[in-house]
């Protein structure tokens, strides 16, 4: 059962949502109510809850410090839902950037509202608790980075199949199954940003970001993925296309719009594309939200994409035309591809000098897939453009085609350098996220093709890798593997062989047999044998 903790200073609220809805129904007990926010420390810290409901105001100390005591302490779990009054709303701003999951207006609280809110924060925990596991056990890279790399695979078509797309969809515990989808491409404007440093920009950005997450979600069904500082994109999803309504949408939007205007003082554009019934033409929609955000002004700041005025806004670079190249360059760390790729593409840019708009876009998208496909892709960046007073950012303050090639030249000549001086490190990387993965899936039916999948890498590139690094082949390191977790099946957990072969994924007990006499040149009853102690002669009575 998942543990909940809720603090208030007032009883009758206390009492109220113990009794709002039945929490067994959610898998979550109670373990205490606390009515000050020091005895709720106390309590947290004794009891470890993964989820705690706070009054925003409160003696000895109030649910904002106590959110951010916990979040020094104890990082991202336990979650935080924070009760409030109209009054108090501002205060919000400050809760957001505590990471906190949502806020409960007090006046509106009812089982509807509360349900919705705990599913989210499940929904959440779930989350973080995978990428703990990611983390700690499977030795992949983090699961959030996992995670981006997928979307932007999804946004940008750049999957091999259908099959990569379905395997890394289920590894992440997605689902994709309705039968509508949009896609919006947005924007977050700031006039005070530039007045800030770096680290106070970032923190107006990723709370507007969550804010913008939070908002959206509670009108629509919806992915929200950061592109960038200051862009993102949004994928929403619908049982049905009866029940996707652009009124709603645009409702969703404006709601949206004006909270975070009202507490973070910057202005929101998106364009949004046209619906879809397949997860695999998310990335068609997108493409035709890239082309509408371009008519989307201050006044208008949200604009749906029309067939009707797309001449007039086709300043979308279509980079799926440079897919494979592309891809492969980052997968496999091959700068000579990067090189010759990147060179092209700003050879196109100049080739069209009057296609300002075409070439940030082609330009920006490069950007968001070396984000999110390299190793540690933002610091990267940041290394690559040091010497540009807004880093990579500077992209946006380019005035033409002419300077957005020649930024574009001093990307590819930075990543360059990065993966020439770190293909090793990272090869290395990826060779040992892949054996840990394989260690911590013994029990799978493990292939070749899923685990590459698993990864977004070819197949036939990580069988080359493996056997470079490794010095053995990829099928025959998860043998060894599963061999050596077979004895200690059978002899410390004594599982009968059947039992062994069935639990490693063995498609039967004479296959399971086979292959440990190969590799061990006895066969399981043998070995389990010869291992067995007699008992001592002296030990006779």
């Amino acid at each position: 059962m998942i543990k909940l903790l809720i603090a208030d200073d007032e009883p009758l609220v206390l009492i109220g949502i113990k009794s709002m809805i039945n929490w067994a129904d959610f898998g979550i007990e109670i373990c205490g109510t606390a009515m000050n926010g020091q005895a709720a420390l106390d309590m947290i810290r004794e009891y470890s809850p993964e989820l705690v409901i706070t009054d925003i105001k409160m003696p000895l100390m109030n649910g904002l410090d106590l959110a951010r005591t916990c979040r020094e302490e104890m990082g991202s779990i336990p979650l935080f839902l924070i009760l409030t009054s109209y009054e108090e709303f501002p205060l919000i701003k400050e809760a957001l950037s505590y990471q906190v999951v949502d806020y409960l207006i007090k006046l509106e609280l009812d089982e509807e509202h509360l349900s919705a809110s705990i599913r989210r924060a499940l929904e959440r925990l779930e989350e973080l608790k995978a990428s703990k596991a990611f983390k700690q056990v499977s030795g992949r890279p983090m699961l959030q980075s996992y995670r981006d790399k997928f979307f932007m695979r999804l946004l940008h078509n750049l999957f091999d199949s259908r099959e990569q797309f379905e395997i890394q969809m289920r590894d992440l515990k997605l689902d994709f199954s309705d039968n509508c989808y949009m896609a919006s491409h947005g924007e977050i404007h700031s006039n005070i940003a530039r007045e800030m440093n770096i680290s106070q920009q970032m923190n107006l950005y990723s709370s507007s970001l969550q804010m913008i997450q939070e908002l959206l979600n509670k009108h629509i069904p919806c992915y929200v993925i950061s592109l960038d500082k200051i862009h993102f994109a949004v994928i929403y999803h619908f049982p049905t296309a009866a029940q996707m309504k652009t009124g709603n949408i645009r409702a969703a939007w404006e709601n949206t719009c004006s909270m975070v205007h009202n507490y973070f003082n910057v202005w929101l554009s998106a364009g949004i594309g046209s619906p879809v019934d397949d997860p695999m033409k998310i990335s068609a929609s997108y493409q035709e939200a890239r082309q509408a955000i371009g008519m989307a002004s201050r006044q208008a700041p949200i604009v749906f994409f029309s067939r009707s005025n797309g001449n007039s806004c086709r300043n979308a670079f279509n980079i799926t035309v440079f897919k494979n190249a592309l891809t492969q360059a980052f997968e496999e760390f091959d700068t000579d591809i990067l090189y010759r790729t990147l060179s092209e593409i700003s050879e196109l840019f100049l080739s069209y000098p009057q296609r300002f708009l075409q070439a940030v876009d082609g330009a920006c998208n490069i950007l968001y897939l070396a984000l999110s496909l390299l190793p540690d892709g933002e610091n990267t960046l940041q290394e690559i453009f040091s010497a540009y007073p807004d880093g990579y950012r500077s992209l946006y303050k380019q005035e033409d085609v002419v300077q957005i090639a020649q930024w574009l030249n001093t990307l590819r000549d930075g990543l360059c350098q990065v993966l020439k001086n770190k293909r090793k490190t990272y090869k290395d990387h990826v060779v040992s996220s892949v054996q840990k993965y394989i260690n911590s899936h013994l029990e799978d039916r493990l292939t070749l093709n899923e685990v590459a999948a698993v990864f977004g890498l070819s197949p036939n590139y990580l069988s080359a890798l493996f056997k470079k690094n490794c010095g053995i082949g990829f099928s025959e390191y998860i043998t060894q593997k599963k061999i050596t977790l077979a004895k200690s099946l059978l002899l410390e957990h004594r599982l009968k062989i059947y039992e062994a072969a069935d639990r490693l994924g063995f498609e039967s007990a004479f296959y399971f047999s086979k292959v440990f006499k190969k590799v061990e040149g006895v066969s399981p009853r043998d070995y389990i044998q010869s291992h067995l102690q007699a008992p001592p002669e002296n030990n006779k009575e």
